[in-house]
């Protein structure tokens, strides 16, 4: 019957039993481990429990863990779990009013608060939705009905210019952070210590959302909404445009949304809670992950022969003539994938700085260093040293997903294009002949608008103006 995210333990004085439970998604963070003395440690960090316990590991969203069962239990079986075909038509309407009231939802509050604006779809429609309706809550009553934005980028980057177009479009007060790629290199190892990953893409994209939460936070704000987990719901990633079928296409999206809890939502909760500062992510209310996930998936494929994007049936749901949410081109942009977006040399500049501190030597021994989840790249093994020196444990190695991966996929869906298993990176820029600026193949640069044009057709309308945004 909970609805909201949560990680709790509750005790009954009684019989010193208890139960511990974590939210649907794994919005929250939280770790359990065991010590040799029989003792069970819960915390909301792994820090906390690396020192203490013979083992650790994450405790597993949408589940609770009883102290007299001493064994986990699923609470949370929506229909989409199964990963069954769902088959129901696409209401454009419905799918509209079910994100109203899940952003809605979250402008409870008594405290300062703002959203996260990065220009690309999913923000800008929280920000939106959010604008809209403020003036009608109580929030607008003691805080003001004008809403607070906030960006981080390098100079220049795609994510500043389209988030000023979408704030001035919405009228709010936006606060626009830079960074450079030495302000972020420098952070590394603080984002390593909070976040507690080895991930590649999620150290690439909590970087800049660690280094503007700390500037958020100073300003006063103690919370933000966020447009987290929309990518996973709707096929929203780059790599969802090479889906063979429908069935595969939400398996996939299945498989992204309970993988939530190790990439985005780790990312999102530990890189703003770190300075104290809470992220409401509307995308992964219950209610409306149901209606989403219904959708006949046929649906949400993208089909460049009749114009549709990734994402389609959530612009399509939003693209209102008579009262815009936003304007066409922003309604219609191509994803970009945070660390992507916040600009395209802060990746590059990642890469250079990793392959000034492991050379080719060490990355010949990284089988016999780091045997489970072996880093490939020199980037992957510079965060691992980091982080091993952080959490020694092979509990924490555990705790870290691995596998194949392209412009953030699974490792299943590697298969679906064979030229994808010789150029593993997850940026959505790996993605070749899908992202306008894709990587070259050969030289590692930016390829012409041209490649996009050769999947997807500039005749749709829907995509010439993705294209001239």
């Amino acid at each position: 019957m909970l609805d909201g995210i949560f990680s709790f333990v509750l005790l009954d004085t009684r019989d010193n039993s208890f139960i511990v439970a974590r939210d649907a998604i794994g919005v929250t963070s939280l770790y359990i481990g065991w010590g040799l003395d029989g003792s069970v440690w819960i915390s909301s960090e792994m820090k906390g429990l690396n020192d203490d316990c013979e083992h650790f590991e994450c405790f597993p969203p949408g589940h609770l863990y009883s102290s007299r069962e001493r064994a986990f239990r699923r609470w949370y079986n929506p229909p989409w779990f199964s990963e069954a075909i769902p088959s129901a038509p696409y209401d454009p309407l419905a799918l509209r009013h079910a994100f109203e009231k899940a952003v809605i939802k979250r402008l409870m509050t008594d405290v300062p608060f703002g959203v996260l604006l990065s220009g690309g779809l999913d923000s800008s429609l929280v920000a939106s939705i959010t604008s809209r309706y403020l003036a009608t809550t109580k929030a607008a009553e003691q805080w003001g009905s004008k809403l607070h934005s906030f960006c981080v980028g390098l100079e220049g980057s795609p994510d500043l210019k389209a988030a000023k177009e979408v704030a001035d479009y919405l009228g709010t007060v936006h606060h626009e952070f830079h960074f450079t790629v030495q302000d972020g290199i420098d952070a590394i190892e603080d984002v390593i210590y909070h976040i507690e990953t080895y991930d590649v893409t999620t150290i690439r994209a909590s970087t800049p959302m660690f280094l503007m939460s700390r500037k958020i936070k100073s300003l006063g704000v103690k919370w933000v909404i966020s447009g987290e987990g929309s990518d996973e719901i709707f096929g929203g990633y780059l790599y969802f445009h090479k889906a063979p079928n429908k069935e595969e296409f939400h398996q996939e999206t299945c498989r992204k949304i309970k993988a939530l809890h190790q990439y985005d939502c780790l990312r999102a909760n530990k890189s703003t809670f770190a300075w104290g500062l809470e992220a409401r992510v509307p995308f992964l209310d219950k209610e409306f992950i149901n209606v989403a996930m219904n959708i006949d998936p046929e649906w949400k494929m993208i089909k460049r022969e009749e114009g549709r994007i990734e994402k389609w049936v959530l612009r399509r749901a939003f693209d209102d003539e008579e009262k815009p949410y936003l304007p066409k081109h922003i309604l219609y942009r191509q994803k970009e994938q945070f660390s992507d977006g916040v600009g395209y040399s802060w990746i590059d500049g990642l890469k250079d700085h990793a392959a000034k501190h492991v050379t080719d030597k060490m990355m010949l021994n990284a089988g016999n260093i780091f045997p489970h989840n072996t880093p490939t790249t020199k980037e992957a093994y510079y965060y691992r040293m980091i982080f091993e020196r952080f959490f020694p444990q092979n509990s924490a190695v555990l705790t870290v997903p691995g596998g194949a991966s392209v412009a953030c996929s699974t490792a299943k869906a590697v298969e679906w294009d064979a030229s994808w298993s010789k150029n593993l990176d997850p940026s959505g820029r790996a993605a070749l002949g899908v992202h306008m600026s894709a990587y070259d193949e050969k030289a590692n640069s930016v390829s012409k608008a041209a490649e996009f044009e050769k999947i997807i057709p500039m005749e749709s309308s829907h995509v010439g103006v993705a294209i001239q945004s």
